[in-house]
């Protein structure tokens, strides 16, 4: 085994942006202590495992993940974190070239494990917490700032983790513990750093529509906006997903007036369109909520990528709840939509509800959605045709990333900087839509491509 200043080390991630955030911290804060990290699972001697625990499968994947590990390379060690690491500790802890488990995401403690791992001081194994909440509570938010976000043209910038809400399929929440805002400073700060490397920020999190509701004092969500537009130029900015029933007036204004800074997209779970369905769930909004609020996001926002998750065969579903969320898909704006067959997950509520759905018929109901759903995509993305962008390069300038969240082809331009916003029109080629990229205007940036995509002046006070 190498020393720890020559300790190459592979992170791999499942699950939400929020786990590949605390993935770039681990990965910081391993580095910082000496390790090299690789993006060549085979070069390396240690392979950090960021679990998920969305469901049963996930934690299973991790499993097979690990197995695989050890076939491929039976002297690579494993630290195992994340999620599923806070509710499985022992099950991981026992398996072959497991060498620690970290309970939960703070990149401290993996880094330490790392380390330990290097030294040759044996299983650093964090067992004997309480699970659930308990463990979760031990990590700090905001401890620290991330640098960037390896190997992304678009970056992360984690604003609070865990979830109040006590949704009866998620597991999420009891892994993470209860909603922890980060102070308004650190994540300017941290944007601000975020911003030498990347063009756009993706605000992320478990519940970021709970953000600031911790702090005891007037900040929201809406308000870091305001603050972050007025300190960090030159960046775009986008929201993680957001439930409905939390975007209020202020946000819609925001995303309006920014020309563009605040990307014209939003994602806000459904997860079903059936009010039976929804109480079972134990979702606070009904489908009437749900329905009025996009259709005010669509009156504010004419040009808007708008997204939702859907959980198809949800134990009780029956087909006429189903069909009532088939009607509200068609009438709602929708751009896109994750649509998922129910998957349990043990020590949810859900886990134990009366009345499951065939996985045959959760399938079916599933690809029906996503049929629908490709269909509003493929009208609006010719809707697009003819209209000017801002774009987020990507896969080395080969595609990129409008405002409102369609990937595209790339066509001309003099550069391909990854590191900056590009201004072009939306063009309809033989198969798809591709954007014509077209030098900015040295005084104004990739902003003055059109007057959909041109920032305000702001007048509402962060204070």
């Amino acid at each position: 085994m190498r020393p720890p200043g020559g300790a190459p080390v592979h992170f791999h991630t499942f699950g939400c942006k929020a786990n590949q955030y605390d993935t770039e911290r681990m990965r910081q804060e391993s580095q910082a202590r000496g390790a090299v990290a690789t993006n060549d699972r085979g070069a390396a001697d240690i392979c950090v495992v960021n679990t998920c625990t969305v469901t049963n499968a996930a934690d299973a994947e991790a499993k097979r993940f690990i197995r695989r590990v050890k076939r491929e390379d039976p002297r690579t060690q494993i630290v195992v974190a994340g999620c599923s690491a806070v509710l499985r500790a022992e099950e991981y802890a026992g398996m072959e070239s497991v060498a620690s488990v970290v309970q939960g995401h703070d990149p401290v403690e993996v880094a330490n494990a790392v380390l330990g791992v290097v030294a040759g001081r044996g299983p650093l194994v964090q067992l004997g917490m309480e699970p659930g909440l308990a463990g979760s509570h031990l990590e700090p938010i905001g401890a620290a700032i991330l640098d960037r976000r390896e190997g992304a043209t678009r970056g992360w910038l984690k604003i609070q983790d865990g979830c109040d809400r006590k949704c009866a399929f998620c597991a999420t929440r009891i892994a993470r513990g209860a909603s922890r805002s980060r102070a308004p400073e650190d994540i300017v700060r941290e944007a601000h750093q975020l911003s030498r490397h990347h063009p756009e920020l993706v605000l992320t999190g478990i519940h970021i529509g709970h953000y600031g509701r911790d702090l005891g004092s007037s900040i929201s969500l809406s308000r870091l906006l305001i603050r972050l537009l007025e300190r960090i130029p030159d960046v775009r900015f986008r929201l993680g997903s957001i439930e409905a029933t939390e975007i209020d007036g202020l946000l819609l204004e925001l995303i309006r007036t920014s020309g563009g800074r605040i990307a014209p997209h939003l994602h806000m779970p459904l997860q079903s369109g059936s009010d039976s369905v929804l109480r079972r769930m134990k979702r606070w909004h009904t489908r009437e909520a749900y329905r009025t609020r996009a259709v005010e996001v669509a009156d504010a926002l004419p040009r808007i990528g708008l997204g939702a998750d859907i959980i198809t065969g949800f134990p009780g579903e029956t087909d006429t709840d189903h069909q009532d969320t088939v009607r509200l898909v068609e009438e709602l704006p929708f751009t896109y939509l994750h649509v998922f067959p129910f998957s349990s997950k043990d020590g949810t509520e859900a886990s134990a509800l009366p009345d499951p759905v065939p996985q045959r018929i959760a399938g079916e109901r599933s690809r029906e959605l996503r049929v629908l759903a490709q269909e509003k995509q493929r009208r609006y993305r010719v809707s697009r045709a003819g209209e000017a962008s801002v774009v987020t390069l990507e896969s080395e300038g080969r595609r990129a990333l409008t405002g409102d969240y369609l990937r595209v082809q790339v066509k001309g331009g003099e550069t391909r900087d990854l590191g900056r916003l590009h201004s072009g029109v939306l063009r309809c080629g033989l198969d798809d839509l591709y954007v014509e990229l077209r030098a900015a205007s040295p005084s104004r940036g990739p902003w003055s491509v059109s007057a959909m995509e041109r920032p305000e002046r702001f007048h509402v006070s962060s204070a």
